[in-house]
């Protein structure tokens, strides 16, 4: 997910200067013959790539300001109109049997003929912390007995715990639940390969809708029967997708910076999508395919790390509709680790930009769907929120606005210091009215990962590096659930090992940007007159708190 801003730290209008010529060396940058290079290179070279570099991020920065206000027009016309707009009024939506889901709810036998067969899948990959709350969860679902099958989908390369993940599957088999547990060779196509591997088994034929859960997700008892009923009473309807609601948000700092981005993805990004009938993508997980569609679209593919995302634009092509439903809430869990987070956000930044130089032409010749979602599906939700966000993020206000500390000579306008900024932070930070209180943390720690997400961005634009990277996002278990007495004091580790720990946490990308940021902060205290010091040290400490690994929890590996 894709959120940034700067802060009020650049308040003060941007003006042109005239600073005499500096010997660069006074500020530790180099020697005296470097000075006089940086003299020679800077009118002819310097000042012009700079002043490109600005008009571009200026066109970023409007575009991204525009789609922020117009989906808080769209989400503010949505408060308003309130009931109107509500997925019951919209779509036809009627419980199966009222009476049979009290009777169901209570355990009484029933006549399970009015309901479809579903088929409930769960991908996951050494999941030791988390794999019995999903599977419970899944085996807890108020369905008739007959008329669902929990499919287990294990590509677990630790022999003990895919014997846990065997042995729990067993567990609930032999309490009537039809519980599949399946395991394949390899993991080719990773998440993806599994999910398609699973519905080639010979009774998945049998099921008319399938819902998907990652294996820290827990949906209540009342997900089937509040989200099926809506895609049997409207044949247009290929996917039903409910929100996430995280149990770890208050574990540590950057889980509830976290917190405060995914819910302005599911409260506004989401909504706006499901809303306007435009586009919205499948989030992968807390969602309700219909199996048809999902075949008709083409199936999974593992061309990319984001095979929901693809499965979702490809659906679209074909002319199916989405629905979000706001008010239905699956429990999971936030990466709590800075590894992690790292690893997850490269997967989310660099899977839309491959899957868009993928399908971008396809998109453009579709004949099925309007000109309007199509212009939707390619410039709001990729271009403007897959590229443009995480790009100008970065380059604007870590790079090329600190540059222009030291080259006074390029000018950067008061609304695109300030009030653009300013504006789409509360935008965003409303969506999350508890942690208002820490929108500068929250401003500063965005501006750290927009690092990785615009690396990642590039990574996948142009199809290089570590483009098919996939790896499974770490979940230490809902902390809530951990007792003190599970808690034991581990012996000391030897000095090597300490060592070791220490330096698996530093991450040299962050402290050289850090660096640059608190050397331009030094040159505009002793040469600067817009008081962007303010700005440029706050953000070099955050970028040296990340870079010395003090985000996050630490699991010594």
């Amino acid at each position: 997910m894709e959120y940034y801003s700067s802060n009020s730290a650049v308040a003060a209008v941007p003006v042109a200067v005239v600073v005499p010529d500096i010997d660069i060396s006074i500020m530790g940058i180099g020697s005296g013959e470097m000075g006089v290079i940086w003299k020679q290179m800077k009118a002819p070279l310097i000042v012009p790539l700079l002043k490109v570099a600005v008009v571009v991020c200026l066109a970023m920065s409007i575009m991204l300001f525009v789609e922020r206000v117009y989906m808080g027009i769209v989400i503010a016309l949505v408060k308003l109109l309130g009931c109107r707009l509500k997925p019951e009024r919209r779509y036809k939506w009627e419980p199966l049997n009222l009476k049979e889901e009290e009777d169901l709810e209570m355990g009484i036998n029933i006549n399970s003929n009015i309901y479809p067969m579903v088929l409930v899948q769960i991908p996951m990959y050494n999941e030791r912390e988390v794999y019995q709350l999903s599977i419970g969860a899944a085996c807890g679902l108020s369905w008739p007995s007959d008329k669902i099958i929990v499919q287990v989908l294990d590509d677990s390369t630790d022999p003990v715990i895919k014997n846990m993940v065997e042995v729990e599957c067993a567990r609930w088999g032999s309490k009537g639940i039809n519980i599949k547990y399946e395991i394949r060779e390899n993991r080719k196509g990773y998440k993806a390969g599994a999910l398609k591997e699973g519905m080639k088994h010979s009774y998945v034929k049998q099921c008319d809708y399938v819902a998907i859960f990652d294996a820290d997700f827990q949906p209540d008892p009342d997900f089937l029967s509040r989200t099926i009923p809506f895609l049997i009473h409207n044949p247009q309807i290929a996917l039903v997708q409910a929100r996430w609601k995280f149990v770890n948000a208050d574990e540590c700092m950057m889980t509830r910076m976290q917190e405060m981005s995914l819910d302005y993805h599911f409260t506004v990004e989401q909504e706006v999508g499901s809303s306007t009938y435009a586009f919205f993508g499948f989030n992968g997980t807390a969602g309700v395919w219909r199996i048809s569609a999902l075949n008709e679209a083409g199936g999974w593919k593992d061309r990319t790390t984001v095979e929901d995302m693809d499965l979702a634009v490809r659906a679209t092509l074909k002319g199916w509709k989405f629905l979000y439903l706001a008010d239905l809430k699956v429990k999971n869990e936030l990466p709590s680790t800075f590894k992690a987070y790292r690893y997850q956000q490269h997967r989310w930044s660099c899977g839309p930009a491959n899957l868009f130089r993928k399908m971008a032409i396809e998109i453009i010749a579709n004949k099925k769907v309007s000109a309007w979602k199509k212009f939707h599906v390619i410039y709001s939700f990729f271009l403007v929120r897959k590229i443009v966000a995480h790009v100008v993020t970065f380059t604007f206000y870590c790079v090329v606005l600190p540059a222009t500390v030291v080259v006074p000579e390029v000018e950067v306008p008061k609304w695109a210091a300030v009030y653009i900024p300013s504006t789409i932070t509360l935008l965003n930070a409303l969506s999350t009215p508890r942690s208002l209180h820490l929108v500068v943390f929250w401003i500063l720690f965005e501006n750290v990962m927009s690092m990785h997400r615009t690396k990642a961005t590039f990574i996948g634009l142009l199809e290089v590096g570590r483009v098919n990277e996939w790896v499974v996002t770490e979940k230490l278990g809902d902390p809530a659930l951990k007792n003190k007495s599970d808690l034991i004091k581990l012996p000391r580790k030897p000095a090597a090992t300490r060592i070791r720990n220490i330096i698996q946490r530093i991450h040299l990308l962050e402290i050289g940007v850090g660096a640059y940021l608190f050397i331009c902060g030094c040159y505009d205290v002793a040469f600067g007159k817009n008081s962007y010091f303010l700005y440029l040290f706050l953000q070099s400490i955050a970028f040296f708190v990340a870079g010395f690994g003090y985000v996050g929890t630490f699991v010594p590996s």
